[in-house]
């Protein structure tokens, strides 16, 4: 008889464990600080454009501290989301301002160029929010539950729990808003091979090649893309541009079986993957469309 057994208790699954938790935390917040760069980057732009003063922006020492803004307010948003209390959100978002304080005057003494305020900044932040987490471990080691009024969630509620469970589909518009604006960047066919190569990183990390079968069936899809792969550096630029948005636009139907089937990724990465796929895909096939 296990021990198990006798205490009549299964051991926590892995998504329940203090550390894994804490880093799906620290993921969360990761994506809240991007998706907030990215949606709130237009509106001080906008802004500057209307009012006058856009070449303020220009300035590597505003640029950071607007940027660090967009991404505290991201991340606060989530955070409050989650029913983080104020002070933890206020601790995080000095972990958004604090790394480029750093350096602000060293670059108004003329010591660091403005490169350096933007990139160390962005290298030390991660490890402060890290430091942030630290002082309060109990914060971020355990689920946050929403509390339920005994009449049932209002509208609004409902409403923002439905967008909370379709995060990874935002995340991944988001990140591609600016693709249906502007005519996309050349892409090489080589880069077809992150499609396969993401799957078979998570599914080494995740331990999901047990069987031989799963493991083969991801090596050949690998075998696929980099056929389609050489096919495309060898055509024409047309041609080429079309089977690179083919094969973006097949990996859509990849992504949905691994995520009905809870395989080998997990289930975020598949959805969120899907619809980058297809806004990808779709912008490439525009973007060939006669005008």
């Amino acid at each position: 008889m296990t021990t198990d057994q006798l205490t009549n208790t299964a051991p926590p699954r892995r998504r329940d464990r203090p550390l894994w938790i804490a880093v799906r935390h620290y993921l969360e917040m990761v994506v809240a600080m991007v998706a907030g760069m990215v949606l709130l980057g237009p509106v001080w732009t906008t802004a500057t454009a209307v009012f006058g003063g856009r070449g303020i922006l220009d300035r590597s020492d505003v640029g950071a501290l607007v940027m660090a803004t967009n991404m505290a307010v991201g991340m606060a948003i989530w955070m409050r989301h989650r029913r983080h209390g104020s002070i933890p959100i206020a601790q995080m978002s000095a972990a958004m301002f604090v790394p480029f304080g750093f350096f602000l005057v060293p670059y108004w003494l003329g010591a660091v160029s403005g490169d350096v305020i933007l990139v160390g900044g962005h290298l030390l932040m991660l490890p402060a929010m890290a430091v942030a987490m630290l002082l309060r471990p109990g914060e971020y080691t355990h689920h946050h539950h929403h509390r339920v009024p005994a009449s049932g969630p209002s509208r609004a509620r409902r409403v923002g729990a439905a967008v909370a469970r379709r995060w990874p589909s935002l995340l991944a518009l988001v990140v591609t808003v600016s693709a249906w604006a502007n005519d996309p960047l050349p892409v090489e066919p080589w880069l077809l091979l992150v499609l396969p190569g993401g799957y078979l990183v998570f599914g080494l990390w995740r331990r999901e090649f047990g069987n031989r079968r799963v493991l083969a069936i991801q090596l050949a899809g690998l075998a696929a893309y980099v056929l389609l792969a050489l096919a495309a550096a060898g055509a024409d630029e047309r041609l080429a541009a079309v089977l690179v948005a083919a094969g973006w636009l097949a990996h859509t139907g990849w992504d949905l079986a691994h995520h009905r089937a809870r395989a080998v990724v997990p289930r975020a990465y598949a959805e969120g993957c899907m619809v980058f796929d297809v806004v990808v895909g779709v912008t490439i096939l525009l973007a060939l469309w006669p005008r």
